[in-house]
């Protein structure tokens, strides 16, 4: 979605993100690694400038066991071209299954720039 009242894009943004924080900050999850088995992401939150090649990671967020939980991920930027191989080439490097985590779902991906 482009403002263009305000000039950025966003895809896939919250439509009540107080609500979606509020219950988050609630149950004050713990943090993972993105490796912990049986972890499925659940939003990746990407921030970018129109003027600069890189996304920074905002945050990331997914369920273990049906809990909240906050995840750390092995980068904190990612090129804005090519930035779903990037993610594949970090998994394989850790030795994760990017699509089974979830993270390439483009429902998963957020983007604000």
């Amino acid at each position: 979605m482009r403002n263009k009242e305000y000039g950025y894009y966003e895809s896939n943004g919250l439509a009540n993100g107080r609500l979606y924080h509020g219950v988050r900050n609630e149950t004050n999850p713990d943090t993972v690694d993105w490796t912990e088995p049986g972890l499925v992401i659940t939003r990746l939150r990407l921030l970018g400038d129109p003027d600069h090649p890189f996304l920074d990671v905002s945050y990331c967020h997914g369920l273990l066991d049906g809990n909240h939980v906050d995840v750390q991920l092995p980068f904190n930027n990612l090129p804005k071209r090519g930035f779903k191989k990037a993610i594949v080439d970090y998994a394989i490097k850790s030795k994760v299954y990017a699509k089974k985590l979830g993270i390439l779902n483009p429902t998963v991906i957020s983007i604000l720039i």
